[in-house]
């Protein structure tokens, strides 16, 4: 039974981004409340065994891991404390998003392909988290479509 009011209003359910987040086990509904606790009123899906927390924690690449990497470093970078300096939007190639900050000489910059194509992004600085795997060698690091990725530059 639908109990979101939005889908009693309007026949749009937002059930699907309102599932609760998998903490743990292989069935539902992965540690959500304590054991033996009912299933949630909004069913998580028995592929999410794969995303709960237990299963990728310390798992590299993965999103829980991207994610605590990016809060590490923005809690701990000197271009992100409140004192740095402003937003820098860059310039780009059509489908490409850039903007950095800088303390000092250190320079850290976002950039986020939303293009149909890898794009090189070495020009920078060095990669520090992504969103996704970053492929290339000898030409330099591609950012692939659909990701971001921050780097610094010191």
């Amino acid at each position: 039974m639908r109990q979101d009011p939005a889908f009693l209003r309007t026949g749009e359910s937002r059930d699907g981004c309102r599932v609760p987040i998998p903490w743990t086990g292989e069935l539902a509904p992965y540690g959500f409340g304590p054991a033996g606790s009912e299933l949630s009123w909004l069913p998580t899906p028995s592929t999410w065994r794969a995303l709960s927390v237990a299963a990728q924690t310390g798992v590299p690449g993965s999103t829980l891991e991207v994610y605590r990497a990016a809060l590490r470093i923005r809690r701990e970078h000197p271009a992100l404390a409140v004192d740095a300096g402003g937003v820098t939007w860059l310039e780009t190639d059509p489908g490409v998003l850039a903007f950095s900050r800088a303390a000092g000489e250190t320079v850290l910059t976002c950039v986020v392909n939303l293009s149909g194509a890898p794009v090189l992004i070495d020009g920078y600085g060095q990669p520090v988290v992504a969103s996704d795997t970053l492929t290339g060698q000898g030409s330099g690091h591609l950012l692939p479509v659909d990701a971001a990725a921050w780097l610094e530059r010191r």
